[in-house]
């Protein structure tokens, strides 16, 4: 089996039941919160799966005290990290109702940010099914990740979960 990390952020509600279900359907996998992660452990792993809600581009500034992932990437880019060897995958939890423009943004932003360490980068999504507008985790037809709506789409998460991770198992290559 190989090693696999699951990050997520943050800690209790949505976010926290969708890791949850993903670690368990995917089997093996340990489960940290960002702000718990050793960072010089990461390029130990064969696969790292991230999560968060889209929470406004405000937390994702530095200055946002409740902001967890800008000192991981800062520490990351500091620490030279590269993880050439790694796959990485994306799930983000949004609301594609109230919040149609900015459906899932926290997906692009994690992208963002990883595809700056060499990872392998896997686990593209369909956007059909979903009724927004717009999507900083949008390439194409595609999600960057898995795009969760918990808000007015609990009934599909969780075949959606499984059916995500059969194909990041797929992609690793079994």
């Amino acid at each position: 089996m190989k090693k696999s990390l699951l990050i997520y952020w943050p800690k209790g509600g949505n976010v926290d039941r969708a890791a949850h279900r993903i670690a368990s359907s995917f089997g093996g996998v340990t489960l940290q919160l960002v702000s718990d992660v050793d960072i010089s452990t990461l390029a130990g792993y064969d696969l790292i799966i991230l999560g968060g809600s889209t929470v406004g581009a405000e937390n994702w500034e530095e200055a946002v005290e409740s902001n967890a992932w800008g000192p991981f990437f800062h520490t990351m880019e500091k620490q030279g990290l590269r993880l050439d060897h790694t796959y990485v995958a994306f799930f983000g939890l949004g609301d594609h109702v109230l919040y149609p423009d900015h459906f899932v943004d926290g997906l692009g932003l994690l992208y963002e940010e990883f595809s700056k360490f060499g990872a392998r980068l896997i686990g593209r999504w369909p956007a059909k099914g979903y009724d927004f507008t717009g999507s900083l985790g949008l390439d194409g037809d595609m999600f960057v990740g898995l795009a969760l709506d918990e808000d007015h789409q609990p009934e599909l998460t969780g075949g959606r979960i499984d059916a995500w991770v059969a194909g990041l198992k797929q992609e690793m290559g079994g």
